[in-house]
């Protein structure tokens, strides 16, 4: 499918899906600021149990907002467009706020799937999606692969150190 679907089109879209097919819903959400295998096998397992993944992706602002004034790294647009790439991936939406709370209510998923550096009781939105009969999962993830080592790796090279 690959599609990038504004905020404001997401919840038509979505009802539009369930219409025409009996489709099973994931959804996942995060920065996805330096893409790496870990994201990529992370967003695999989390299309496993599903017809559509669909992937809320913070805007730049609210990466500032969550990771600091120097993040992003890589702009919405682009992040949006390489997300969309992916085979895992059917339609991504960036969101605003600093949680996909609101975008939540939009989509009702049939499926809320985090990655396993969270636990059950922080998954931001588990009671909504609970709430209108959606399941919570937590998919695993590639240890040691991670934006935040990514980064710390490119920025002691920079600096001539090695790890």
């Amino acid at each position: 499918m690959n599609e990038i679907v504004h905020f404001d089109h997401i919840e038509e879209f979505v009802n539009d899906l369930r219409k025409n097919s009996n489709v099973r819903i994931a959804f996942t959400n995060g920065c996805f600021d330096v893409l790496h295998s870990g994201h990529v096998h992370y967003l695999e397992s989390a299309k496993e149990p599903a017809d559509i993944l669909i992937v809320g992706l913070n805007s730049d602002q609210s990466v500032k907002n969550l990771k600091g004034l120097d993040r992003p790294y890589v702009q919405e647009d682009d992040r949006a467009y390489i997300l969309s790439r992916l085979e895992a991936v059917d339609v991504v939406c960036i969101f605003e706020d600093d949680t996909p709370i609101e975008l939540l209510k939009k989509i009702k998923p049939d499926l809320l799937i985090k990655g396993g550096d969270y636990s059950m009781e922080q998954v931001v939105g588990k009671k909504l999606v609970e709430s209108f009969g959606g399941k919570v999962l937590v998919a695993p993830l590639l240890k040691g692969l991670s934006s935040t080592n990514l980064i710390s790796i490119i920025k002691n090279e920079k600096r001539g150190n090695t790890p």
